[in-house]
């Protein structure tokens, strides 16, 4: 028994030591795992000179440089359509003929209202002629005292008078004629002929179809005569790249129907009145029209048709640049502070504390020895991968370019790094 009793007791004795020893253990690995490094993985590359182009991107369609809109200055019903869309026409030719059935009789009534006024102004001026000879005579008559006073005035009364008839008769021929004048020429607007060289490029109406004038009215658009051997790619610019346009700046212009092919072009007009889309609401837009004139031209473009442009605005050679990305902003919380008595420098405080959190300091991280070096830079323009840096940095210098994530928000000054670059991966006390 005394056996038994004593194997026992070794027993708890050896389970506890092991319960113990195990108990060491994990507390020596939660220290050791606790107090180990977070190591952050990157990527680097070196601060080089090289030449940078900044671009403004935007999208658009093609248009005709030369259009014109053909609308009826005459209302009615479309008798003559010699024209289909997509057909060639010169200058001249007949696009469309309105039914001229009320405009013809419009005319002949003014015609037959002409000539009766001109009948009439002949009757007043024979009357005039006869009045005015008997006026002559009363006077010759009253000179020699043949004729009483009242005899010659009563002769100048009638003279007077057929002069006003004969006037207003030579009025009511001047406004008849005028009349007329305007009648054949609403005639002549039902026949339309093409104004230039060009393509139909949009017919809207056919044949049978009533149309309105546009004398008193928005007329109907009928069709569109266009000169398809000059197109324009015509884009909308955010207003914040627009001012960065200068007419004559080179643009790469693809076309969605021509896959990735790029056609060059140049800058040949920037509207100067904005387009708002979504007014009143967050989602409001502010662009401007910006017109590209093509050098290189396919006989293929049709208007309407999808493009987006890289307009070339500014290029500078042999600068210092670094990956787009390698560049990010933190909160500046520097500064010398504010001394002085607190009555005096209260508010100063205040708005000198907002100032700090708001305002933003460009950085890049540079790798050197294992560690992440925070450097304030100040940037100049960009292409779509590098950036030029005006201040902050050094020819040969290694910049911190990637991950995103590690550069947005995991890396401070002084973390922690190991390198990685395509695939391979470099000691951590290596710059």
């Amino acid at each position: 028994m005394a056996n038994g009793k004593k194997k026992k007791s070794k027993k708890k004795v050896i389970i506890f030591s092991a319960l113990g020893v195990l108990v060491a253990a994990i507390i020596v690995v939660a220290i050791l795992g606790s107090s180990r490094k977070e190591i952050v993985s990157v990527q680097t590359e070196k601060v080089v000179k090289r030449t940078i182009t900044q671009s403004v991107t935007a999208t658009g369609t093609l248009d005709p440089e030369f259009k014109v809109t053909i609308t009826p200055e005459v209302a009615g019903e479309i008798v003559e359509l010699p024209v289909k869309e997509g057909q060639y026409v010169k200058k001249g030719d007949l696009l469309v003929k309105i039914r001229q059935d009320a405009y013809l009789a419009q005319v002949e009534q003014s015609e037959a209202s002409l000539k009766s006024a001109e009948a009439n102004l002949s009757m007043s001026k024979a009357q005039l002629d006869k009045v005015t000879s008997d006026y002559k005579r009363a006077k010759e008559l009253h000179a020699k005292n043949l004729e009483s006073d009242a005899d010659l005035e009563a002769s100048k009364s009638s003279y007077l008078s057929a002069q006003g008839s004969f006037q207003a008769a030579q009025a009511q021929v001047s406004q008849t004629e005028a009349s007329l004048k305007v009648q054949k020429d609403q005639l002549s607007k039902t026949t339309i002929y093409s104004p230039m060289n060009g393509v139909v490029s949009q017919l809207n109406v056919q044949l049978g179809d009533r149309v309105l004038g546009s004398l008193y009215n928005v007329g109907t658009n009928m069709m569109t005569v266009s000169d398809l051997k000059s197109m324009l790619a015509v884009v909308d610019v955010d207003e914040n790249d627009v001012v960065l346009l200068s007419v004559g700046d080179t643009a790469r212009i693809k076309i969605d129907a021509f896959g990735d092919k790029v056609f060059r072009g140049i800058v040949y007009q920037i509207g100067n009145t904005a387009i708002s889309t979504g007014t009143g609401t967050q989602e409001q837009v502010v662009n401007f029209e910006v017109k590209l004139k093509f050098i290189d031209f396919d006989p293929g473009f049709k208007p309407g048709m999808s493009c987006n442009a890289d307009i070339e605005t500014k290029t500078l050679h042999n600068v210092l640049s670094v990956p787009i990305q390698s560049v990010t902003a933190r909160n500046s919380m520097g500064g010398m502070q504010q001394q002085g008595n607190e009555e005096n420098n209260e508010n100063t405080k205040k708005s000198k504390k907002k100032e700090n959190v708001n305002k933003l300091q460009e950085i890049v991280f540079l790798a050197n020895k294992g560690k992440a070096k925070s450097a304030d830079v100040v940037t100049g323009i960009s292409d779509d991968n590098y950036i030029q840096v005006k201040t902050g940095l050094k020819e040969g210098q290694v910049v911190i370019s990637g991950p995103y994530k590690a550069i947005s928000r995991d890396l401070h000054n002084g973390s922690d790094i190991r390198i990685e670059n395509k695939g391979k991966m470099f000691s951590q006390n290596n710059k």
